[in-house]
């Protein structure tokens, strides 16, 4: 019997929304997706200590360059990855770069460049940027250099509009945390198509039809595997190994979700003053985009932490 996972593959490209290689081994998914604290799950985990150490040895161990060690451990798990994909991994840029245009821009080339000496082209590869203006600026930079970017923390319509003016390749609306808000707001929980999380990917999934824009959609951070069923056709979905493995388990046909078809709004191109106000003006994407960068920044620091007491260790 079909389980829900094959159907599902045949409406929607399926994303692993881990750094867990054996998961990845198991699940066989066509791209992969990571994030510093994906990376701080993997650092934890003996099967990667000598990637840890690879990437300590490459840095000069120096505490000054931890950071270059985090990037070359980030690089390496790709790498590693890319064994096992036909498609894509998405690398992240360092949070705490969010509104600095310009060190977006060098940190990207960095980790491409480290890419390609290790031999890995950039066409395996997305960079994976906030979607804040200086991050969607930079992304739309980096697209004429052929470094394709995969704009995350992306919560509201006008994040959306901005990455597609800006011509990049990939969104990952956040499913599960925009649901999170909301239920927490609402005291009441939701499913199926009336997913506020579910509603808000389908109405830019609308928005990119209708106006014939080539950003591709890959809703992201799911909670469960209705959500994941209710955007049954999107072009991409990101999925944690649990969820996979739960909807490989569930036999059952799934078909195109109605919330994917229909009307869109009014093509709009947003200035800077513009999109700053329409994100403004969305108190959930406003909330989750400044706590989603303090998260990622804050994991990002306990990696580099724990390579610090690795390299003090080893002294």
């Amino acid at each position: 019997m079909t389980s829900q996972l094959d159907s599902l593959k045949q409406h929607t490209q399926i994303v692993a929304d881990t750094g867990d290689i054996e998961a990845i081994r198991r699940l066989q998914p066509v791209d992969a997706t990571t994030n510093p604290s994906l990376l701080l799950k993997a650092a934890q985990q003996p099967a990667y200590s000598h990637l840890l150490d690879q990437a300590l040895r490459d840095s000069a161990g120096s505490y000054e360059r931890l950071a270059d060690a985090c990037d070359l451990f980030a690089i390496a798990v790709g790498k590693e990855i890319t064994q096992l994909v036909p498609g894509r991994v998405s690398t992240e840029v360092d949070a705490r770069l969010s509104f600095d245009r310009r060190a977006t821009l060098n940190k990207a080339r960095k980790l491409i460049e480290g890419y390609e000496r290790n031999g890995i082209s950039r066409d395996r590869v997305l960079i994976k940027i906030a979607a804040t203006w200086e991050g969607i600026q930079a992304a739309a930079e980096l697209e004429k250099e052929d470094i394709q970017c995969n704009l995350t923390l992306l919560f509201s319509f006008a994040q959306a509009q901005a990455c597609a003016d800006a011509g990049v390749y990939l969104i990952s609306p956040f499913v599960g945390r925009i649901y999170d808000w909301y239920k927490a707001r609402e005291g009441r929980d939701f499913s199926g198509l009336e997913d506020p999380g579910v509603e808000s990917v389908a109405r830019i999934y609308r928005y990119y039809k209708h106006h014939l824009y080539s950003t591709v959609v890959m809703g992201a951070s799911f909670r469960n595997s209705g959500q994941i069923a209710a955007l049954t056709g999107c072009d991409r979905l990101t999925i944690s190994p649990a969820l996979l493995e739960e909807l490989a388990a569930t036999p059952g046909e799934l078909t195109p979700s109605p919330l994917l078809q229909g009307s869109a709004e009014p093509r709009q191109k947003l200035e800077e003053i513009d999109f700053r106000w329409a994100h403004n003006e969305d108190a959930m994407a406003t909330e989750k985009l400044a706590e989603g960068i303090r998260a990622f920044a804050a994991d990002q620091v306990k990696l580099e932490q724990l390579l610090a007491n690795r390299a003090a260790s080893a002294a």
